[in-house]
């Protein structure tokens, strides 16, 4: 017995020593290592300084706090948030939960046959439960549609956000009664594409649709004018570093496409063309010019538009580019 209470009596001296040694240890945290003065944490500059000598003690140090400012309470409840930020691309905001695909436990085990099937049926009604009713499942079809179309034309994550909402804003304002789910969807994506300043043809958006093309423009039309969108015609120059890039020009040729493309504008050759077709002969006329042989059905592979266009567009920038330089 006395064994085990000299043990004990042992275990809480060394206890209190090293409680001891950690309260100096913070002492001396909290003085200056120079002057043994007192320090001051500065958290606009994230310096520690002493009060006494204005030794800088520690600096760049980590703010653990929100990157927000708040000066009241019922402000600090707006901006306060956990967990991943809401997006638009979820038809839910991405605010429920999901249950992963994925049979093990939290240590990686595999689990047992009758918890498998009791996770498959808690699957099953977490779904439910996402998708109440046929406006929810409306837009996590079109969600999951929009998406699948942006990944496939390498679309960025701005550009999904910005037709998320702007499918949300007509699936509000009841535009999708006649309508395909898909040529709604579709139609948001690529006014998003040219709201951004991405813009893809109609060509290349129909070609990852699953509706037709006329479709397609018909129910942009019929958006954009519903919603009173305010999208620019597509700048020809927008499409120039895309198709520079897949058909591997240098920096030297996309400058010089760009070039023929103002040239064109000034002279008002642009004027009732395809702007798809313009970039790509001014493409195709830049890298002649710099010398970096592309053929023109390479162009056109790329562009996605006929060989035909490619050569008209193309007499019709240099004829452009001549009339400048003309006495």
């Amino acid at each position: 017995m006395s064994d085990k209470v000299q043990a004990y009596t042992s275990e809480r001296a060394e206890a209190a020593q090293s409680e001891e040694e950690t309260e100096e240890e913070s002492v001396d945290e909290l003085q200056c290592p120079e002057c043994g003065g007192s320090l001051a944490t500065d958290t606009e500059h994230g310096e520690t300084v002493c009060q006494d000598c204005g030794l800088v003690v520690d600096e760049d140090s980590i703010d653990h706090g929100p990157e927000w400012r708040a000066f009241d309470s019922r402000e600090k409840d707006e901006k306060s948030r956990v967990g991943a930020p809401t997006t638009n691309m979820m038809h839910d905001k991405g605010l429920s939960t999901n249950i992963g695909w994925q049979d093990k436990d939290a240590y990686g085990n595999q689990l047992s046959a009758s918890q498998r099937q009791k996770m498959q049926r808690l699957r099953t009604w977490n779904e439910r439960f996402r998708t109440r009713d046929s406006k929810e499942r409306n837009l996590k079809q079109a969600l999951g549609e929009i998406d699948r179309m942006a990944s496939a034309l390498g679309l960025p994550e701005n550009v999904r956000e910005t037709a998320s909402v702007i499918y949300r804003r007509a699936l509000s304002e009841d535009l999708l009664p006649g309508r395909s789910i898909e040529g709604v969807s579709t139609a948001s994506l690529y006014a998003a594409a040219r709201k951004a300043g991405t813009p893809r043809s109609l060509d290349e958006i129909s070609a990852v649709s699953r509706v037709e093309k006329d479709e397609i423009a018909r129910t942009y039309r019929y958006v954009v004018r519903e919603l009173k969108l305010e999208i620019q015609p597509a700048d020809p120059e927008q499409y120039v570093p895309r198709f520079a890039s897949d058909l591997g020009l240098s920096d030297e040729a996309e400058r010089r496409a760009r070039q023929l493309l103002q040239t064109a504008k000034e002279q008002e050759v642009h004027s009732g063309k395809s702007p798809v077709g313009l970039a790509a002969a001014a493409v195709y006329a830049a890298s002649l010019l710099t010398n970096e042989k592309v053929t023109q059905s390479e162009v056109s592979e790329v562009a996605n538009i006929s060989e035909v266009t490619i050569r008209n567009r193309y007499h019709e920038l240099l004829e452009a580019e001549e009339s400048i330089h003309m006495p």
